[in-house]
């Protein structure tokens, strides 16, 4: 049986066209919808915040014993004694503390969604003023301390990282132990030291700038060492990587390397907690405030939780909420800055 075989192609036949590969998917941004949504999750996500540190405020301060309206009456007599049902009915009528617990919070969302924070207890002035006229003195301490914190954190890893062995352990031994130093502590050991023995800063602090630099410290240095420590080993694992090389293979001093390339990337886990940050500051500015005698939101604060003036307390405490979730909204931006392949989706 013979067996046909099919004859072989000659060397002049023509191949047809080589098919290409299809090309990849190409990376691009984020699509203004998937931003939006993103935004809206956020917005969502910050009124959420708000309602709930304003909610849990007003639970703590309805449940806790005592009557309001007889702490009320005492304080603006001047005179602790008990009171009558006929001396507490005016005050129980006009801010409402007679109604059910429920009826009390309806009204006080409602007040919030109309953008009215109410009427202090003690002071008889809305609280919107009563903050206004406190909370410039609170913010720049706030952000001075902020400042100084991150400035004390990148000259250590800047100086101390990476280069001997011991230098390297002796600065994160000495950041770990300013993290942990109780800021109250700290702000009197200032205070009896540069004050008191060597008189380089007012005792008081006031509302001057030299007033501003003990209280700025106070609260700056422990948040510096926290910042060190969790930006130190990104900076030192940084200087392995292999555009660092390049860089000093081409002749770049180790303070430029350093400086330009290193630094940035190490940024991101600083940044990451520069939200919460913000916010522990503006509270713990009530420590300082107090330790100093500086004016600002902290004297007010204690004051309002001392005499349950409930209005006051909501309206700080939404306020500390306000800035947290402010600051995580920049930070978040600031991220697509220092790192453009977070603009990209995967």
């Amino acid at each position: 049986m013979s067996v046909t075989t099919a004859p072989a192609p000659s060397s002049g036949a023509e191949l047809g066209p080589v098919p290409r590969p299809e090309p990849g998917p190409v990376r691009r941004g984020r699509p203004v919808a998937s931003i939006a949504a993103l935004i809206g999750k956020k917005i969502l996500g910050a009124l959420f915040v708000i309602w709930a540190a304003a909610s849990i405020t007003f639970l703590i301060q309805s449940l806790l014993p005592g009557d309001r309206a007889t702490l009320l009456l005492n304080q603006q007599t001047g005179q602790v004694q008990e009171r009558s049902a006929e001396e507490l009915a005016p005050i129980n009528e006009q801010f409402g503390f007679d109604d059910p617990l429920i009826t009390q919070y309806v009204t006080f969302l409602g007040g919030l969604l109309r953008g009215d924070l109410g009427t202090s207890y003690t002071l008889y002035q809305p609280v919107t003023t009563v903050i206004g006229d406190q909370i410039v003195p609170t913010l720049v301490l706030t952000f001075t301390a902020l400042a100084v914190a991150w400035a004390l954190a990148i000259v250590l890893l800047l100086l101390t990282a990476r280069r001997t062995p011991w230098l390297s352990r002796i600065f994160s031994g000495l950041e770990s132990v300013a993290a942990a130093l109780p800021q109250y502590w700290l702000g009197i050991i200032l205070l009896v030291v540069f004050s008191l023995w060597l008189g380089l800063f007012p005792v008081v602090s006031g509302s001057g700038t030299a007033g501003l630099v003990l209280p700025a410290l106070t609260l700056g240095i422990p948040l510096a060492g926290f910042l060190a420590q969790v930006m130190r080993a990104e900076f030192e694992r940084t200087l392995d990587e292999p555009f660092v090389l390049t860089a000093r293979a081409r002749g770049m001093s180790d303070g430029g390397v350093r400086l330009r390339h290193v630094l940035r990337h190490s940024l991101l886990p600083g940044l990451s907690l520069t939200g919460w940050a913000v916010g522990a500051q503006f509270s713990a500015a009530v420590i300082a405030e107090n330790v100093f005698a500086r004016p600002g939101l902290g004297r007010v604060l204690v004051t309002a939780v001392n005499g349950r003036d409930l209005p006051v307390v909501c309206g700080v405490v939404m306020l500390v909420a306000l800035v947290y979730v402010i600051t995580n909204l920049i930070v978040d931006t600031a991220y697509l800055l220092v790192d453009p392949r977070l603009k990209e989706t995967p």
